[in-house]
């Protein structure tokens, strides 16, 4: 069993956090299948998301997205392949909260 770990730190706040979180549990049920639900904490959130062959969390706090997944048998032969989208579509996800004009008070 392949075993993936990501950590992310971010200085978003964990309501801004939180938007990036759902988006990311809605495009993995739409683009790989996965089964996601969400369980929002004061401090912490979690999405867990499960399909054949894999199972995992995404932990959302106001500072870090820390993701664990356990890749089955047939599925760890592409480790490295499946680790590099999450990477790549957490890090947009990310950069696109990032570079959104802050509002300012009038």
């Amino acid at each position: 069993m392949s075993h993936i770990h990501i950590h992310r730190e971010h200085h978003l706040g964990l309501a801004k956090a939180r938007k990036i979180a759902f988006k990311w549990a809605e495009e993995a049920e739409a683009e790989f299948g996965m089964a996601c639900t969400y369980e929002e904490g004061d401090h912490e959130d979690e999405v867990r998301f499960t399909r054949s062959g894999v199972s995992g969390t995404l932990k959302v706090s106001k500072v870090a997205f820390e993701l664990d997944a356990k890749l089955g048998f047939l599925l760890g032969t592409f480790s490295k392949k499946i680790e590099s989208e999450i990477i790549r579509n957490l890090d947009e996800l990310l950069a696109q909260q990032q570079s959104k004009p802050r509002k300012r008070d009038a």
